[in-house]
């Protein structure tokens, strides 16, 4: 995962570019949301649900930062029969 810090007008133009892309499928809409939510995640009382995140990542072996983002672009938890979360 990378981690980049925008400005506004930064943010504004990858934005710009994203809805250029005229129809967007799920990735680039999720694109598109994490922009916004970048701009909320700098301020103090942001936060987010992390025992859930903590929990997610412990269930399906991977880690939290894969959780936010699998969250952040609208993608469901899927259960397998195991009853292990996929």
């Amino acid at each position: 995962m990378w981690s980049v810090r925008l400005s506004d007008a930064q943010r504004d133009a990858l934005r710009g570019l994203i809805e250029a892309q005229g129809v967007t499928g799920p990735l680039l809409t999720g694109a598109r949301e994490a922009l916004e939510l970048a701009r909320w995640d700098e301020l103090p009382e942001a936060a987010l649900p992390w025992e859930r995140v903590a929990e997610l990542a412990a269930r399906q072996g991977i880690g939290e930062a894969d959780v936010v983002w699998d969250l952040a672009c609208g993608m469901q938890a899927a259960v397998r029969s195991s009853g292990e979360v996929a």
